[in-house]
């Protein structure tokens, strides 16, 4: 089964125009967007349509803190409904908030996600999904279907010291139904995230791991540069090109 290889938006960075009209040109057709709100809906599933794109995941937002999360959560997953979207993509942070009432909020959003038909994922971030062990017990405890993980190649190693992309994927891989494929140097906090196939992530080994699992994706490029390098609008077509001729040449996209 081939997999589902698709493109944050914002990996085009100042040129995301061009990204709606440059993806179908290298063969990919599915991309994360944000979330459109309600009266963005219409456009947003126009301009899809009409470059021959689908999106495979929409980035939402989930304030804990925030009294009026489930309201926005219902906006935006009918959203989500409107446009077949079955994959929120989301970065949850607990901060002071007792954990229990981080579980228990999260479990409301994941009632309110099953009835949509949608998977929420919370993206590989301090300080909910830190790493493989925190992600782990964060979405054990939280313990609902349709809250689950996006894993986060790069994030590992930026956030966490003495980790690898692999080993943390193994500790939570049978929660993970969304990736994020981005490349790093291994530093700590360095934000150093150039092509695909360029830094020290093993992609075969991602690949071949959630393969045997039976997941196929969305396997998503987020292309998010090298601090002090400002690409021009050429540059940043040639990371997702040389990306994009990474995954062929291991075989992930076909």
């Amino acid at each position: 089964m081939a997999n589902l290889i698709a493109c944050r938006i914002a990996s085009y960075g100042k040129f995301q125009d061009r990204g709606w009209s440059h993806l179908p040109t290298v063969g990919i057709r599915h991309v994360e967007i944000p979330v459109p709100g309600p009266d963005e809906i219409g456009d947003v599933g126009k301009r899809l349509a009409d470059h021959g794109l689908l999106a495979s995941s929409f980035q939402g937002n989930c304030q804990i803190t925030n009294p009026g999360l489930l309201d926005d959560m219902r906006t935006q997953l009918r959203a989500c409904t409107e446009l077949g979207v079955r994959i929120l993509f989301l970065s949850v942070k607990g901060g002071d908030t007792p954990r229990p009432e981080v579980w228990a909020r999260m479990r409301e959003v994941g009632d309110l996600a099953a009835a949509a038909g949608v998977t929420v994922v919370m993206e590989t971030h301090p300080d909910l999904i830190s790493n493989g062990d925190v992600g782990r017990q964060t979405i054990e405890a939280i313990n609902h279907p349709s809250v689950r993980i996006n894993y986060d190649t790069a994030n590992v190693y930026y956030y966490n010291q003495n980790v690898d992309a692999v080993g943390e994927l193994k500790k939570l891989i049978e929660y993970v139904v969304a990736v994020h494929l981005k490349e790093t140097n291994g530093g700590y906090q360095t934000w150093h995230f150039p092509a695909l196939g360029q830094g020290v992530v093993d992609f075969p080994e991602v690949f071949r791991l959630l393969n045997a699992r039976g997941f196929t994706g969305p396997f998503t490029m987020e292309l998010e540069g090298i601090k002090g390098i400002e690409w021009d609008e050429a540059g940043q077509v040639q990371c997702v090109e040389d990306s994009v001729a990474y995954l062929r040449r291991i075989g992930a996209l076909t």
